[in-house]
C-alpha cells in the first residue's frame, strides 16, 4: 500500500513540476508604446505566445495596432503554425486592413519591441493620472 501512494505522489509531483509557457503580453500598443505589458505565466493548455498587427496599408505614415500575449486556441490556426494572415475592407470608410499573427513556442518568444522603434511602456496607472490632471486643468 506504502508503494501505490508514493507512486500516486511521484506522478502527481511530476505534473506539478511541468513549467507552463511564459509570453511577453501587451493588452494594447499603438505608435510604438504599449498599454498594459507583463510578462505572463500561460495556462497549462496554452502552447503558443502570439503578435496580432493590424495595419492599415492605405494609411503609408501609421504603423498599426499590435497586441500580444498567450494564444489561447491557437491563434495561428494549429499548433505547428508559424503565421496567419487575413485582410478585408472597412466598407463604411472604404479602408483596406491587414491582421497578421505570428506564433512561437519557447519561453518569451514573442518579442516586445514590435514597432521597430524604441521601446515603450505606459502603465494605466499614469495614463489615469495624466488623464485625470488634463481633465481638471481644462476646469480652471
Amino acid at each position: 500500500m506504502a508503494k501505490v501512494l508514493i507512486g500516486i505522489v511521484a506522478v502527481l509531483a511530476c505534473f506539478a513540476l511541468v513549467d507552463s509557457l511564459k509570453c511577453n503580453t501587451c493588452l494594447f500598443s499603438v505608435l510604438g508604446v504599449c498599454f498594459g505589458s507583463s510578462t505572463d505565466t500561460c495556462t497549462n493548455t496554452t502552447t503558443q505566445c502570439f503578435t496580432s498587427k493590424a495595419v492599415f496599408p492605405q494609411i503609408n505614415s501609421f504603423k498599426g495596432f499590435v497586441n500580444q500575449g498567450c494564444g489561447v486556441d491557437n491563434p495561428c490556426g494549429s499548433s505547428n503554425s508559424t503565421s496567419v494572415t487575413s485582410s478585408g475592407v472597412l466598407s463604411y470608410i472604404n479602408v483596406n486592413w491587414t491582421v497578421t499573427v505570428e506564433c512561437c513556442s519557447t519561453d518569451l518568444c514573442n518579442p516586445k519591441d514590435t514597432s521597430g522603434a524604441s521601446t515603450s511602456t505606459v502603465s494605466l496607472s499614469v495614463l489615469s493620472v495624466a488623464a485625470l490632471a488634463a481633465l481638471c486643468g481644462g476646469f480652471m
